[in-house]
């Protein structure tokens, strides 16, 4: 996969990451994600601006590369649209207009939610892999995303480690996210 190539696919799994989180923010109310939306709004913004270099460095060198070129800048330009979207949505939470009774009954009947979490240095799964902490297991949350300085992780794997200092993005049972949160800061221990 070229340059281009793996910056577009990076821009895709991080617009479509942002939609979900955007809609979670808005189900459960929770300012907290709907920040992580807008703080990653202006990553997409600073990879688009990457994307459109590499794309002109591509049309210096290669003219005869003209209709890559094209379907590239739709393909940015598109991706970006559904980013500016979920900026959107997540707006409607931080300005405080996101709950609605529908949406509040639905969330109190609801037996999930979403977190987030930062890895700290003295907590028991800075340093360990998913695989062998057994997470989902042991208090019912599942980490869909691990925030690392200021790139993403999408769908960490068995073999993923984890770093003091990482936001986990995790969602599961109600019941588990508050030993998940004290996980992650040290209180409790596996």
């Amino acid at each position: 996969m070229n340059r281009l190539e793996s910056m577009l696919l990076e821009l895709k799994d991080t617009s479509e990451f942002m939609v979900d989180l955007a809609y979670s923010s808005l189900l459960y109310n929770n300012a907290e994600i709907a920040e992580e939306v807008v703080f990653m709004y202006g990553a997409v913004g600073e990879l688009s601006s990457k994307i459109q270099d590499t794309i002109m460095e591509i049309g210096a060198e290669k003219p005869e590369d003209i209709g890559r070129i094209v379907v590239a800048v739709k393909l940015q330009t598109s991706i970006k649209a559904i980013a500016e979207a979920a900026r959107s949505i997540a707006d409607v939470v931080i300005r405080g207009l996101g709950e609605h009774p529908v949406l509040a009954m639905s969330i109190r009947e609801s037996e999930t939610t979403i977190t987030l979490a930062k890895v700290s240095e003295g907590s028991s799964l800075a340093g360990k892999r998913f695989g062998d902490l057994r997470l989902s297991t042991n208090c019912g949350m599942f980490v869909i995303a691990i925030k690392r300085d200021r790139t993403y992780v999408f769908g960490p794997g068995r073999d993923t480690g984890i770093e003091a200092g990482d936001i986990l993005i995790a969602k599961g049972p109600v019941e588990g996210a508050s030993y998940f949160r004290d996980l992650a800061d040290g209180t409790e221990s596996l």
